[in-house]
């Protein structure tokens, strides 16, 4: 998952001419005397060289801010942030706008390097997880929820992402040092992994039908969700989840492709945004007869969360600026932009367990002496995940420091502790 899109270059303003010259308004008079000895004509300046094509600041900002909201919507877990900002139909799309960039050189290669710059964080994470499973007595031979021997089976899916891997429901006990919990929220996000290998699988079929049948193939998804993610046709087990994962997000990740290509550029704003607006209304409508047990969570609702998200991703890539640069006081937000879209598949990784890991931490502020009294308990109690809030991004940054390096290592380039665009002498590198 990388993140270099190009950008146009502007065109030369209508008050200067091709070279530069200025304007000539009437005729210069006849010198008097004689003809100066012809010399040298004069050098014309040379056109403008156009742009280097860099990355695409606004579709960075998206990405930062989908990363930031996931990571808040995991620690909170409020409802509502899944319609406040759809943060994986806004990722899948993304990737998609990447993905079809990529395939102007052969499928294969290029479905290869997808694979390559994925599979190596997914390593090292799945290394620490399951060292720290079978350390807390997790026995997937033994696990009733997991099959026994097909169990170990499933274990590749920590290797190579294609199905759900297996983990114990609980593990440990309430009174350990994490939740009983932590193995289910620490595999939670492995899903992504497994929705956007099977993406890049299919991009190549996907962007062929596309360039054929643009508008067929950008609403299929839409229409095997209401097929898939209603209960009108059930698909038990992991394979049903995985085929509902790809409806429900199938259409983000194609619009990624009509935003690459220029289709949604040739509708009329207007149009768009009006036909948007619709799509979200009747995906609200469908979430206010379906709420699940988590209310306005619409990760539960299959239908509103593909509709809600294809509408929200329109509007957003309808009014991309392809900015160069962040703008205006969003500038002071450019390191932080750069190092989330340098270390995206590290930060996705890694933020449940470590979120799940400010638990034990915070705890330990209990045994302060100072604590002793109800109200200084009380007062804690009160503030815990603010507190949790606070430092899940210093271990975050820790998780960067100690792995995000190896995302540079599977993309083939000089390994970086903290790739924020800055180089070693200050200067904000480009691109």
């Amino acid at each position: 998952m990388t993140h270099g899109y190009t950008t146009g270059t502007p065109g030369t303003p209508e008050s200067t001419p091709a070279y530069g010259f200025p304007h000539q308004r009437g005729t210069r008079p006849e010198p008097s005397g004689p003809a100066p000895a012809p010399g040298p004509a004069p050098a014309l300046p040379s056109a403008p060289a156009p742009k280097k094509p860099g990355r695409d600041r606004y579709l960075d900002l998206l990405r930062s801010i989908a990363l930031v909201r996931v990571v808040v919507y995991h620690l909170v877990g409020w409802a509502w942030l899944s319609v406040v900002f759809p943060s994986m139909g806004v990722m899948f799309a993304l990737a998609g706008s990447l993905m079809a960039r990529s395939l102007n050189r052969p499928a294969v290669s290029v479905i290869r390097g997808r694979v390559r710059r994925l599979l190596p964080p997914l390593w090292a994470f799945s290394a620490v997880v399951l060292v720290m499973m079978f350390a807390d007595g997790w026995n997937p031979a033994k696990d009733p929820d997991n099959g026994g021997t097909w169990g170990i089976v499933e274990l590749i899916n920590y290797i190579i992402p294609i199905g759900a891997p297996p983990y114990p429901w609980h593990l440990g006990s309430d009174g350990g040092l994490l939740d009983a919990t932590w193995a289910s929220q620490a595999a939670g996000p492995l899903w992504y992994l497994r929705a956007y290998l099977w993406f890049v699988v299919a991009s190549p079929l996907l962007l062929w039908a596309f360039r054929r049948m643009p508008w067929a193939t950008l609403l299929a998804p839409l229409g095997l969700t209401a097929i898939v993610g209603t209960g009108l046709v059930t698909i038990p087990g992991e394979t049903g989840n995985a085929v509902t994962d790809f409806a429900v997000f199938g259409s983000c990740w194609i619009l990624g492709f009509a935003h690459h290509e220029g289709v949604l550029k040739q509708v009329p704003r207007y149009v768009a945004v009006s036909c948007s607006a619709l799509v979200m209304a009747f995906g609200l409508w469908w979430a206010s007869g379906h709420l699940g047990p988590d209310g306005w969570d619409l990760n539960d609702i299959p239908l509103a969360q593909a509709t809600w998200s294809f509408g929200f991703v329109v509007i957003l890539l309808q009014y991309s600026p392809s900015w160069q640069e962040l703008p205006g006081r969003l500038a002071k937000w450019d390191k932080l932009v750069t190092l989330a879209n340098n270390r995206a598949v590290t930060i996705y990784l890694w933020h449940n367990l470590l979120i799940m890991a400010t638990v034990p931490i915070i705890d330990q502020a209990y045994n302060l002496p100072f604590m002793e009294s109800d109200r200084a308990s009380s007062a804690l109690d009160s503030t815990y995940m603010l507190w949790m809030f606070c430092l899940v991004w210093p271990l975050i940054g820790l998780a960067i420091l100690a792995f995000g390096w190896i995302e540079d290592i599977a993309a083939k380039r000089s390994p970086r502790l903290w790739p924020n665009g800055v180089k070693r002498g200050g200067s904000r590198r480009k691109g």
